[in-house]
């Protein structure tokens, strides 16, 4: 896919559309951008995880799994299942599975 090219004869609706983008995508990106973020979505990409396997497959605290999964949830890239007292997660942004594959194929392959 080619990016599209701005110049003095774009229409002035069209960097309006560019700005509002923009914003858009970058407050997308900030929801990755935090290694901790980045890995849950990694680790969920393969599918629905309670929050005892994050923990685990993070080797870190429930405390810091939930701050991040709650992040996460604000931003609407996952949402949560309660069964009985474990919670799962999983992915509800097909847009974080796409990028989690161009993350995966530039860094980890």
């Amino acid at each position: 896919m080619a990016l599209p090219v701005f110049n003095e004869d774009t229409p002035a609706e069209d960097f309006d559309e560019m700005g509002r983008n923009a914003r858009k995508a970058a407050e997308f990106l900030k929801a990755l951008g935090h290694e901790s973020r980045m890995m849950i979505l990694c680790h969920l990409a393969s599918g629905e995880k309670s929050v005892t396997e994050l923990e685990r497959l993070l080797s870190a605290r429930q405390a810091a799994v939930s701050q991040q999964l709650m992040r996460l949830r604000q931003d609407g890239l996952v949402a949560a299942r309660r069964d009985g007292k474990q919670i799962f997660y999983s992915l509800t942004d097909e847009r974080a599975v796409r990028i989690m594959d161009v993350v995966y194929d530039l860094f980890c392959n």
